[in-house]
């Protein structure tokens, strides 16, 4: 089946980055879209992302070849009413929700399987709301599907097409599996993050001492807790029974390290932290050097400059005579983990790795993280 006309029911971050790609990849497809905010709706139609604008919705919307459900979750059990007589035959209806198994049972209850397709694209922005998407958001990211098993192959093929089109990587899974997986290296991360930050916060003594140095290492496994907050509660919410069972798992880890601590300097317990660090070093690196998560891969080095001025300019003149854009810099004023006095922050992975080639060149020590 051609894809010819998508229809966006919500037009915020990851809804207005989709839109954004597909207009990019596929100029040819005609694009709808209904927000609540006029003002979205009325900056998407200026940039072109958007052909038609829906501040209400009539039946003409429906007429689509895909349907992405990207209002907040709490909608879709109204949204799925109210949309279910209007669908075309042969349209797929798919969401952008990081749980699935909430809006399955819904589809079942409706009677809507033999169309609908759940889709999670796993990019994201700790930033929210259209004005913050865009179509490079996706590149590079899953994109997991999770088909009913009534929906026709041409459907779930032409979907595949349509995500692969936009640079994301289409992953198939059952949406049982999918909400499992995505509680263990997401939703439970999120509230680990969460509550360490909080942890330091409670902690901290009335000078901020925590807070002033809380750079490097620590800001890097607690950058997630940025995330918006109604987000997260309403995964919480909707995903309970897997992060409870996953969270069961890692406060008996916890436990079980904090007994190894207490036993300390036995040699079983020198041996077990030894094991403890080594293997999730070799795991981590082990993992592939791409964005597939909820907040988007930071494309940063750090450089040893030396303490005096100009340094920061004589480096951004350099880039900027190769025509190297840079999104962020900064001193590094934590450096617990040897990374560069200087810290550049660039838009893509290209831009990074032309800058690491050229400063390299120019005999500049500097640290990448993988």
């Amino acid at each position: 089946m051609e894809i010819t006309t998508c229809a966006f029911m919500g037009l915020g971050l990851i809804g207005g980055s989709i839109a954004r790609a597909v207009k990019k990849a596929k100029p040819h497809i005609q694009i709808k879209a209904f927000d609540i905010n006029r003002q979205t709706l009325l900056l998407a139609k200026e940039e072109g992302t958007i052909d038609e604008a829906y501040p209400s919705l009539k039946p003409d919307f429906f007429q689509c070849d895909i349907l992405f459900l990207c209002a907040p979750v709490s909608k879709n059990d109204e949204n799925l009413k109210n949309i279910k007589d209007y669908l075309q035959k042969d349209c797929i209806l798919t969401d952008v929700g990081s749980v699935k198994s909430a809006i399955h049972e819904v589809i079942l209850k409706e009677g809507l399987e033999p169309c609908f397709i759940g889709g999670h694209p796993m990019a994201g922005s700790e930033k929210t709301g259209y004005e913050n998407s865009s179509p490079l958001l996706l590149e590079n990211a899953y994109y997991i599907l999770t088909p009913t098993k009534s929906v026709p192959k041409e459907l779930l093929d032409s979907y595949q097409e349509l995500v692969a089109s936009f640079g994301a990587i289409p992953l198939i899974l059952d949406y049982k599996e999918h909400d499992y997986i995505t509680a263990a290296i997401s939703h439970l991360p999120h509230i680990i993050a969460s509550s360490l930050v909080n942890l330091v916060k409670d902690s901290d003594r009335e000078k901020g001492l925590m807070k002033l140095i809380a750079a490097g290492g620590f800001k890097d496994i607690t950058r997630i807790a940025s995330s918006s907050p109604v987000m997260w509660q309403q995964i919480c919410m909707t995903n309970t029974e897997n992060i409870r069972l996953l969270l069961d798992d890692y406060i008996a880890s916890l436990s079980h390290i904090r007994d190894m601590l207490d036993a300390l300097p036995a040699p079983a317990s020198m041996d077990f932290l030894y094991s403890l660090f080594d293997t999730a070093k070799s795991y981590r690196d082990s993992f592939p050097n791409a964005s597939s998560g909820p907040i988007k891969k930071i494309y940063d080095i750090h450089l040893e400059v030396p303490d005096e001025a100009g340094s920061i300019a004589r480096t951004s003149a350099i880039l900027a005579e190769h025509r190297i854009s840079i999104k962020n810099i900064g001193i590094m004023h934590n450096r617990e983990f040897g990374e560069g006095a200087l810290r550049i922050e660039f838009y893509d992975e290209g831009s990074k790795q032309s800058a690491v080639k050229l400063l390299r060149e120019k005999n500049f020590t500097i640290h990448t993280s993988g």
